[in-house]
C-alpha cells in the first residue's frame, strides 16, 4: 500500500512537470487589426510664410535741404494728391550765397558796360551813322545782360530763401504726390533733411498707400517653386485676424532665389482680395495655403500603414493571408497630403492591410 502512494505521488508529479513544460513552450501568436485602402481626395499643399504690403508706397521727399519747420498731418490720415503735409525751412548757404553775390556783382558791372553801349549806339542809330542789323547785336547783348542779372538774383533768392519769389514757397512745402493713407512720417518738427539728387535717395519726410490695394509677399522653397504657376487661386490667413482666410492670386515668381540658412527659396507676391469689416494693416504676418496638386477619389493608403526597407528605403505593407500569417507586398505610391497617399499599385481593395503598430490580441497555440 505504502508502494502504491509513493509511485502514485511520483506520477502525479510527472504529470504536473510535463504540463508546466508544455505551458511554457507554448508558442504565442499576436493577432495584429487590419484595415482596407480607401478613395479619398488627396490635396498636397505647401505654405509660404511673409506679410501683407500695399502694391503701391510712395515716398514723399523734399525738393530743397533744410530743416522741417511744422508737420501738417499724422500717421494715419487720409490725404489727397497734393495736400500739405510740412514745411521745410531753409538754411541758407553761406559759400553758396557769398559766390551768387560775388556774381551778381560782376553781372552788374557788364550789364552797366552793355547798358552805355546800348544807349551810345542807339543815338547813332537815331542819326542814320550805322546800320539797323548792327544796332540790334548791341540791343541783344543789352537784354542778355538784363537778363542775365535777373537769373542770379532768382538763384540768390533760391538759396536764400528757398523760392524766387515769383513761384511762391512751392520748394519749401512738402506735399503729397498721391492719395491714400499716411503710413509713416519718420521726421519730427526740427529735424534736418536732405533733398533727392542724383548722388543721395534724400529725406523721406513721409510714406502713402493705398490700403484698399494689398498684396501678400513671401518665399517658397526650391522644390516646390517648380509647381507653382502665375495665375493660381491661394488663400492667405493673417495672424493679426484669426479664423479668416482672405483668398488671393499669385501673380509674381521670382526668376532668381536668394540663399537663406542654407536654403533657396524664391520670393512670390499675390494680390489679396479684401473684404468689408476688415482693416489690414501694413506688414501684417501672413501664412499662404498653397495647393499644389490635387487628385480627387483616388485609391489611397494611410502613411501609418507604410514600412520601409531598411535597404532600399523603398515603401511595403503585409497583407494578411491566414489566421495570424501575414505576407511582404512592395507598393508604388503617389502624391501625399501627410495623412494619405495615393497608392499606384501593389495593393487591391480586398486586401486586408496589417496595422503593424496596433495588435488586438494573443492567442496561444495548443
Amino acid at each position: 500500500m505504502k508502494k502504491i502512494i509513493i509511485f502514485g505521488g511520483i506520477a502525479v508529479a510527472l504529470i504536473l512537470v510535463l504540463l508546466w513544460f508544455g505551458k511554457k513552450n507554448a508558442k504565442s501568436v499576436t493577432e495584429y487589426e487590419t484595415t482596407k485602402i480607401s478613395r479619398e481626395t488627396i490635396i498636397k499643399k505647401t505654405v509660404a510664410t511673409g506679410k501683407v504690403l500695399p502694391l503701391e508706397e510712395v515716398e514723399i521727399k523734399p525738393q530743397i535741404s533744410g530743416i522741417i519747420d511744422k508737420i501738417y498731418l499724422e500717421e494715419g490720415e487720409i490725404v489727397k494728391k497734393g495736400d500739405l503735409i510740412a514745411t521745410v525751412r531753409i538754411v541758407p548757404n553761406e559759400q553758396s550765397l557769398t559766390s551768387v553775390r560775388g556774381q551778381i556783382s560782376n553781372l552788374k558791372i557788364s550789364l552797366n558796360n552793355s547798358q552805355l553801349s546800348f544807349n551810345r549806339n542807339k543815338a547813332l542809330f537815331d542819326k542814320g551813322v550805322i546800320s539797323r542789323s548792327e544796332f540790334e547785336r548791341v540791343e541783344l547783348a543789352y537784354n542778355q545782360a538784363k537778363q542775365a542779372v535777373k537769373n542770379a538774383q532768382n538763384d540768390y533768392q533760391i538759396i536764400r530763401k528757398g523760392s524766387s519769389g515769383s513761384g511762391g514757397s512751392a520748394n519749401t512745402n512738402i506735399r503729397a504726390t498721391t492719395s491714400g493713407m499716411i503710413l509713416e512720417i519718420p521726421v519730427k518738427e526740427g529735424y534736418q533733411v536732405i533733398q533727392s539728387n542724383n548722388f543721395n535717395a534724400g529725406t523721406t519726410i513721409a510714406s502713402i498707400a493705398d490700403m484698399s490695394k494689398m498684396i501678400f509677399e513671401g518665399k517658397v522653397d526650391e522644390a516646390e517653386v517648380g509647381k507653382l504657376k502665375e495665375g493660381i487661386n491661394i488663400n492667405v490667413t493673417l495672424g493679426a485676424i484669426d479664423g479668416k482666410k482672405f483668398p488671393a492670386k499669385l501673380n509674381f515668381i521670382a526668376p532668381k532665389g536668394t540663399e537663406i540658412n542654407g536654403a533657396v527659396q524664391f520670393k512670390i507676391k499675390a494680390d489679396v482680395t479684401l473684404e468689408k469689416g476688415y482693416f489690414v494693416r501694413a506688414g501684417y504676418s501672413a501664412n499662404a495655403d498653397i495647393v499644389l496638386e490635387k487628385k480627387d477619389s483616388v485609391l489611397s493608403i494611410k502613411e501609418s500603414l507604410l514600412q520601409f526597407d531598411k535597404k532600399t528605403e523603398k515603401p511595403y505593407v503585409e497583407i494578411k493571408t491566414g489566421d495570424g500569417e501575414y505576407e511582404r507586398r512592395d507598393v508604388e505610391i503617389g502624391i501625399s497630403d501627410g495623412i494619405n497617399a495615393e497608392l499606384i499599385s501593389g495593393v487591391t481593395k480586398d486586401d486586408e492591410i496589417k496595422i503593424w503598430n496596433k495588435n488586438s490580441k494573443k492567442k496561444k497555440e495548443e
